[in-house]
């Protein structure tokens, strides 16, 4: 065997590797609490057409208990789309627009902004990067998997797929 081969297994097995471990930041929310969900997962396909999304998500009891809602934001007065961003409102407890902020007050902290899908290279969170923030005693997960620019160096998107999973179990594995 000649000393390449291995090393280009060792390349192969190292970019496996490395797909597998997608960047993620984790964040809990400012509420606390013991409400469990019912655990579902979804994809949500947004364009400038059809840019918004909602989703009603049900407690342990089968109750509608949060709106999970990906929104659309451009230029005032425009229907172009710059970014979009997610929150989860309490059914029970509208006081709190988005339970999706680490704190309520806003900052410049990345944990605190994960609700943003912004594709700007200055964001203050890497647009694909896996999201994870704990609500009350569930985790919601959300990562964006595709998105596309018309013409590919505006700074207007024509798409953006995002993947939602909604778990009672700690997403990041071994915590």
């Amino acid at each position: 065997m000649t000393p390449i081969v291995p090393a280009v297994i060792l390349l192969i097995a190292s970019g496996c590797w490395a797909q597998s471990a997608a960047p993620m930041i984790y964040a809990e929310s400012f509420r606390k609490g013991a409400t469990r969900i019912t655990e579902e997962s979804f994809e949500a396909r947004l364009t400038p057409q059809n840019p918004t999304y909602r989703e009603l998500v049900k407690d342990s009891a089968g109750n509608d208990r949060y709106e999970l809602t990906i929104t659309p934001q451009g230029p005032e007065g425009d229907n172009n789309v710059t970014s979009w961003r997610v929150e989860l409102r309490d059914l029970h407890h509208g006081i709190y627009r988005n339970l999706l902020l680490a704190e309520q007050q806003p900052s410049t902290d990345a944990k605190n902004n994960l609700w943003w899908l912004n594709p700007n290279p200055f964001g203050l969170v890497p647009v694909r990067v896996k999201r994870v923030m704990k609500v009350d005693g569930f985790y919601v997960t959300f990562q964006v998997k595709d998105l596309h620019f018309t013409p590919p160096d505006s700074p207007y998107l024509d798409s953006m797929t995002v993947s939602v999973a909604i778990t009672n179990k700690d997403p990041r594995g071994g915590k």
